[in-house]
């Protein structure tokens, strides 16, 4: 029992560890990339090539004074920034990085996701509302309203793959993709689902909770020091989940993306999720803001019937195959017999769809 107490703790320790590391250099990976995109340098200074740029900008947060606002309500101002970074840690217990590499590996896994990247919105809400200032509170609107327009398309595709696999559990999906990616036959909503992370994280182009030309800053504009380190470390931990959540749901996971494989499975995930790490940054340098109301038009008018449509439609193939279903025409011969007619459905989308399910 002590020994199992142990392993637990020290694998809850070693993720959260390299995930911060994580996200300290990504945040460096970003900077030098949108620096090359903008044709300039980006952090050169700190350390060889600013690879020691992360640490110093976390030590200066941590030294800086943590100023409350007068008129602040002192617990949920505090308790905010801590909602969100725990909620954006504790995702990655679920998260598969290789075959049985994962802290627990629960047959909900998919649900225990959605229901945590639900939850953060509440930190951003507690953060608004607490400041007593009005910039932060529209900042926290603008957030809540977005991050629930886009949960709702995210629940839909998400079911859209559960229904292919037949399982919530997130290893059991990366081995469904054996012999064919999800992201190939359900292209549509690989490319939904991506843009809907974008938005469900505040990202470019829809950081409009975050619009500094607005709000100065959003829901964080009265934050400091580490208080404020916290949301940004949230913000790019919720990056990684979500790409490590495209990885998994739709490009295979830890599987190879080669016939033979030379890469342990580990590498191929963290390649993968490297990947979109940086169509996040692309995005950010070279997309255009949306408006707020283009915003609400994309999940309400386009992405929530588009991903609900493909769910019916999945379900459809599915039951076609598995079932195989037979209409049943009755009618009437000369001889005043009944015959029944078992007409099979063949169609070309069976065909397409029989090897991919």
């Amino acid at each position: 029992m002590f020994e199992h107490i142990s392993f637990i703790l020290i694998s809850l320790l070693l993720i959260v560890i390299l995930l911060l590391i994580a996200v300290a250099y990504f945040t460096l990976v970003e900077r030098k990339f949108m620096g090359s995109i903008q044709r300039r340098r980006g952090p050169n200074t700190i350390g060889f090539l600013g690879l020691l740029q992360p640490l110093a900008d976390g030590l200066k947060l941590f030294t800086k004074e943590t100023i409350l606002p007068s008129n602040a309500n002192f617990l949920l101002f505090v308790l905010a920034p801590t909602i969100t970074f725990i909620l954006s840690l504790i995702g990655w217990a679920v998260i598969p990085f290789a075959e049985g590499a994962v802290l627990s590996d629960i047959n909900i896994g998919i649900l225990y996701l959605f229901a945590v990247s639900s939850l953060a919105v509440y930190g951003i809400i507690c953060a608004g509302w607490s400041s007593n200032s009005k910039y932060p509170f529209l900042g926290a609107l603008r957030s809540a309203a977005q991050m629930v327009s886009y949960e709702v398309s995210i629940g839909f595709i998400l079911i859209a793959v559960v229904v292919c696999v037949g399982s919530f559990n997130l290893s059991e999906i990366v081995k469904a993709q054996a012999k064919i990616f999800f992201f190939i036959p359900l292209f549509p909503i690989f490319f939904m689902f991506f843009i809907s992370a974008l938005a469900e994280t505040n990202r470019h182009p829809f950081d409009l909770p975050e619009a500094e030309a607005e709000l100065v800053s959003g829901y964080n504009v009265e934050y400091s020091a580490m208080a404020f380190a916290l949301f940004f470390l949230g913000e790019y931990a919720n990056m990684l989940i979500m790409s490590g959540m495209a990885v998994i749901l739709f490009v295979g996971g830890w599987l190879s993306l080669i016939p033979f494989n030379l890469l342990p499975a580990s590498v191929w995930f963290s390649l993968k999720l490297a990947f979109f790490v940086l169509i996040f940054v692309w995005a950010r340098a070279a997309l255009p803001r949306y408006r707020y109301d283009q915003l609400m038009s994309l999940g309400w008018k386009t992405f929530l019937p588009f991903s609900l449509s493909w769910l019916l439609f999945t379900v459809g193939i599915l039951i076609v195959r598995t079932f195989n279903i037979f209409f049943s025409v009755y009618f009437i011969n000369s001889q005043g017999n009944w015959q029944n007619f078992n007409i099979q459905i063949e169609s070309t989308l069976r065909a397409v769809f029989y090897k991919t399910y």
